[in-house]
């Protein structure tokens, strides 16, 4: 009974794959229209954007999240990636960007991959990468008051790297062995559109460490 369920429930995955990529595509609009948007208005996005957040985590049990809500937030998350992403290319320049942006690209098509074809249950992870990820929101808020220095920052990036990895891994290896049902496909893409994100902007930020080195 078990299996069968799964293998049904799997075969909304490409739904969820095709969710995903299309919020990337809406965010990278936002991230083009961040250039229109006046600099005053950012932090209340970025406000908008964290209330959305808690109000997805919040409601996730309750299968409440919509197509119209996730392509909303992942536009809202394109805009408020803008100044980063504008701070880097003036920073380092296009190519690194270009390389970070490759880079996560690859390393998340690699962990999907394996995490889809692996036999083991990797669930153990999800208490490992809450404490982890609620950590990394405690040194990004200190970070805020008492800002890290260069190679502190970069271990936190390395940190980082690594929890949204982890998440990466967990979030598809949970898809294969529980299934997603048709309700769950946005919750679903807007993880990986998460995993994904921050993962890039980690990456990057390393890139930008290391560049602004040379």
């Amino acid at each position: 009974m078990y299996v069968q369920h799964t293998a049904n429930s799997n075969s909304y995955l490409p739904s969820v794959l095709r969710a995903f990529a299309f919020s990337l595509g809406i965010a990278f609009i936002g991230t083009m229209a961040g250039v229109f948007v006046p600099p005053a208005l950012f932090l209340p996005l970025v406000i908008l954007e964290v209330g959305m957040l808690l109000f997805a985590f919040l409601l996730r049990r309750k299968k409440a999240i919509g197509y119209t809500f996730l392509y909303v937030f992942t536009f809202i998350s394109g805009v408020t990636t803008y100044p980063i992403v504008a701070h880097y290319l003036a920073a380092i320049g296009p190519n690194p960007v270009l390389v970070a942006l490759a880079t996560t690209t690859v390393v998340f098509t690699g962990l999907a991959v394996y995490a889809t074809t692996t036999k083991r249950d990797l669930s153990f992870l999800g208490g490992i990468l809450m404490a982890a990820l609620l950590a990394l929101i405690a040194i990004s808020i200190f970070n805020i008051f008492w800002p890290l220095s260069s190679a502190g920052m970069l271990a936190f990036s390395f940190i980082g790297v690594l929890v949204f990895s982890g998440y990466v891994l967990f979030d598809f290896n949970r898809m294969k062995h529980y299934g997603v049902s048709a309700e769950e496909v946005p919750l679903m893409a807007l993880n990986l559109y998460l995993d994904f994100i921050n993962l890039f902007i980690n990456i990057l930020r390393i890139f930008g460490i290391l560049g602004s080195r040379d």
